[in-house]
């Protein structure tokens, strides 16, 4: 894709043969560099929005499309060049904090990292670590917040610096100091780029450009 807006054209989506449709019908667009939030009950669709912008499944019918191109027609190294995603579960790896910001663009500096860790407001508590950006996790004890190691993520985002992001229930385990703190990091991460954000908390979507109401797999409001 030359552009990146994203479009879903009357999308359908089942799990499985003879199971019921998660998705019927969806239409939506995103235009390039705006964020779309998608609301709605649990269970009405949101998460399957999310995957099938990142291919993790196939349409059942109607097409996802990345500036005007089919997902289907991009070659999957190309897809996951232009979408970060940031999930509710973050998966840490036993390595450095350093390698574990690192793998979202293995060939960035110390420097990059770090940068990338502090627009993520991640920088102070990872310097706090017994040794710091060399601090293995999980060892001697070392394990982080459900907020901490979401700001990771966000660092590891910011990193990839790809220019779709998706989130989903990206805050759902920050108490409120953290969500102040996500919500900061959210903002350099969202600068400029396309994205579909899913969210239960009001403050997350407030600034949205458009927010879309998902209930029953279709889209009841807009």
């Amino acid at each position: 894709p030359e552009r990146f807006d994203v479009e879903l054209d009357g999308v359908s989506f089942s799990y499985g043969e003879g199971a019921p449709l998660a998705l019927d019908g969806v239409s939506l667009s995103v235009p390039a560099g705006t964020t779309c939030a998608l609301v709605g009950p649990s269970g009405a669709g949101k998460s399957t929005v999310a995957s099938l912008v990142a291919r993790f499944w196939d349409v059942s019918a109607g097409a996802v499309r990345i500036g005007g191109v089919d997902v289907r027609d991009i070659d999957p190294d190309e897809l996951m060049g232009c979408v970060s995603l940031v999930f509710q579960d973050v998966h840490l790896f036993r390595a450095s904090m350093l390698e574990n910001i690192r793998m979202a663009r293995p060939g960035a500096t110390r420097e990059e990292v770090v940068e990338a860790a502090r627009a993520a407001q991640a920088d102070a508590f990872i310097r706090a670590l017994p040794q710091g950006y060399d601090t293995v996790y999980g060892s001697e004890g070392v394990h982080l917040s459900g907020g901490e190691a979401q700001r990771v993520s966000i660092a590891r985002a910011i990193l990839a610096d790809r220019p779709i992001v998706v989130l989903d229930e990206a805050t759902a385990f920050s108490d409120p100091e953290n969500e102040h703190l996500i919500q900061k990091a959210f903002e350099r991460l969202m600068a400029g780029r396309t994205v579909i954000m899913i969210a239960h908390r009001l403050s997350t979507v407030a600034g949205a450009d458009q927010i879309v109401v998902i209930d029953g797999g279709r889209v009841a409001e807009r």
